[in-house]
């Protein structure tokens, strides 16, 4: 995060030193350097459409009586660890791909798009993919 205010400030920087006896408006020079930090925070840190907390709730209530601790009871090789995410789910490890899969299910695994609302799916799929990032809890 320091090095991404660093670069905006140096970058801030270096378009106002070129300015060649022409007017300059701070207040737009200010929301560009607010506008590259937001991008490039957003390099080192995702944004997520969907509340952890919120998500570990509803998995809780609908998905650990398969996935508790990040494992599958049914396709043992099909986690919700990172690495078997990334092998094995269509789309690969990122929130789009988790909320196709619990919105309209796949192989044994039923839909939940009739159950859960749009909300619900979408904080388990920040969950899901903020746990398999950290480690899920055996």
């Amino acid at each position: 995060m320091k090095l991404a205010v660093f670069a905006t400030l140096a970058a801030s920087a270096s378009a106002l030193s070129f300015v060649n006896n022409q007017k300059v408006d701070l207040g737009k020079a200010a929301q560009a350097g607010v506008v590259a930090a937001g991008l490039m925070a957003g390099v080192a840190s995702p944004a997520f459409a969907g509340d952890v907390g919120a998500g570990e709730q509803v998995f809780n209530a609908n998905c650990a009586a398969c996935h508790a601790g990040g494992q599958n009871v049914i396709m043992p090789d099909k986690t919700l660890e990172k690495e078997a995410l990334e092998q094995y789910l269509a789309g690969g490890r990122n929130e789009k791909a988790v909320i196709t899969q619990v919105t309209n299910g796949k192989n044994a695994m039923p839909a939940f798009g009739g159950r859960l609302s749009d909300e619900d799916i979408a904080n388990v799929a920040t969950y899901v993919i903020t746990t398999s990032e950290s480690g899920w809890d055996e």
